[in-house]
């Protein structure tokens, strides 16, 4: 389905997430538990930096090739997997996976419908990337999170994204421009069969992120612009596109059916209503994307937590019905 985008999106570009200055000597590795459960996951330190964002080689959206600064920031060593999803998913699978009583604030959180399909479709769910969600399924799930560490874990900026992906290096890809170097790192079309892989499987970035490229494309939190005109002849530091409107998101990382050129560093994907086609709801439902097998979620933690006003209003906007 073609489907045209005929707005204007303000374009509110500055730093939503406030994130102080700090070396690479301070920031460490670390993993997360999750409190009241046996389940955990495990964070790389990203150091800040600048670089600059985009490709005047590849597609339009790309460009122009525009210089960014970025705050330090943690970003999930793995993409989110099933195992850490599903606590979240269904309150029942929460209480088989709990050590202790789960508590009242965990209880309150908003959860999924519950899918009426096989969300895995049948591609494997034990240490394999948890999918298909919507943005704002994907959100609320790190507001679960929240609840349950006590830590603040959103989605990447497109900026951080393409940062963590790049890891210092400006070429197609962090390994270089040979894309037939890919199948060392990264699970799409010509090796994937037509499928999604347990994570970590393949070599990491030199940061230390695993399936970046490939697997499943990623959730960011920006509004999808068809180009970065607006940010040209200046250095934007940690800029943001405000999600105002449901369509379309940027996603980012390329999948398991997608080409090798749709995995490199720059390139872009906007999320589309042709996503849910399949979905019986009316409204359309907020939580799931039938048609996207291959949309996952990557996590963020800043480097100093925002304020609980902050917090608040990045968990609980209200979902914008989609008919």
């Amino acid at each position: 389905m073609n489907y045209k985008y005929l707005f204007l999106i303000p374009l509110l570009f500055i730093s939503v997430f406030s994130i102080a200055q700090q070396t690479t000597a301070t920031a460490q590795n670390y993993s997360q538990k999750i409190d009241g459960t046996n389940l955990s996951f495990t964070m790389q330190a990203i150091p800040g930096g600048t670089f600059k964002m985009g490709s005047d080689q590849g597609k339009p959206d790309e460009a122009p090739v525009h210089d960014v600064k970025l705050d330090p920031f943690w970003m999930s060593t793995f993409e989110v997997t099933w195992d850490i999803f599903e606590p979240f998913l269904y309150k029942d699978f929460e209480v088989s996976h709990s050590t202790e009583s789960i508590p009242a604030e965990v209880d309150a959180v908003t959860r999924p419908t519950k899918p009426y399909l096989d969300m895995t479709f049948g591609m494997g769910k034990e240490n394999h990337p948890a999918l298909a969600m919507t943005q704002y399924n994907a959100i609320q799930f790190c507001k679960w999170l929240y609840v349950r560490t006590g830590v603040f874990y959103r989605l990447p900026t497109e900026a951080e994204w393409e940062y963590a992906a790049r890891a210092n290096k400006q070429s197609a890809y962090f390994f270089g421009e040979d894309a037939a170097l890919l199948d060392e790192f990264a699970w799409f079309k010509d090796n994937s069969g037509d499928k999604t892989h347990e994570v970590g499987k393949k070599k990491p970035n030199p940061w230390g992120l695993f399936d970046i490229y490939g697997n499943v494309a990623e959730w960011t939190y920006d509004q999808y612009v068809d180009n970065y005109s607006a940010f040209a002849g200046k250095v934007s530091h940690n800029p943001v596109v405000i999600p105002e409107t449901l369509y379309p998101h940027s996603i980012r990382g390329g999948s398991f059916v997608d080409e090798a050129m749709d995995l490199r560093s720059a390139a872009r994907l906007a999320s589309d209503p042709a996503w849910k086609q399949i979905d019986p709801q009316i409204p359309k439902s907020n939580w799931w994307m039938p048609d996207a097998p291959f949309i996952g979620i990557r996590l963020v933690r800043p480097a100093v937590t925002p304020s609980k006003e902050e917090i608040d209003a990045y968990y609980d906007k209200k979902p914008i019905e989609d008919y």
